[in-house]
């Protein structure tokens, strides 16, 4: 039997008999923990140029949707049973404008027991929702794609998605 990550040994939310649970993290070091998550939102490269200027019928997107970002991370454990709650110590949400799509990229940073992947994923997904809404509009056919997490540190080891 394999007991690399993923396998069912390694799922920390179950118990033996299948019930849920939130994991004690009360004897895990305090340490600085920092994830990265990003995501796009794929549409016509005439909507990028809307979106990345603020002329968009609903108005400036990028402000609201960083806004809405913000706000999703610090409510993380309302929306994902199992997440912790976090003092959170720093959210930022960026954009990027590609040919076809717009990148969002979100950094969540907290000192504890328990890292903040969950919050930077919930990050990017709640502003390319907010995008979404903001440009359904003018392109109902624009799509959310690849929201994943890039990067953490802190706790027991470092990752990135380079590697």
């Amino acid at each position: 039997m394999s007991t690399g990550p993923g396998d069912e040994k390694d799922l920390s939310h179950y118990r033996a008999d299948g019930s849920a649970h939130m994991v004690d993290v009360s004897a895990k070091a305090t340490t600085r923990r920092e994830a990265t998550a990003s995501g796009l939102l794929r549409t016509r490269a005439d909507v990028v140029e809307r979106i990345m200027t603020g002329d968009l019928p609903k108005g400036e997107a990028l402000a609201t949707a960083r806004i809405a970002g913000i706000l999703a991370a610090k409510q993380t454990p309302f929306l994902v049973p199992m997440c912790h709650p976090l003092s959170l110590a720093a959210i930022t949400v960026d954009f990027r404008a590609l040919d076809d799509a717009v990148r969002i990229e979100a950094t969540v940073a907290t000192t504890g027991p328990t890292g903040v992947e969950m919050e930077a994923l919930t990050a990017v997904s709640v502003a390319a929702l907010t995008l979404f809404d903001m440009v359904k509009a003018v392109d109902h056919t624009a799509r959310i794609d690849a929201v994943q997490v890039e990067a953490k540190t802190g706790g027991t080891h470092d990752w990135t998605r380079d590697e």
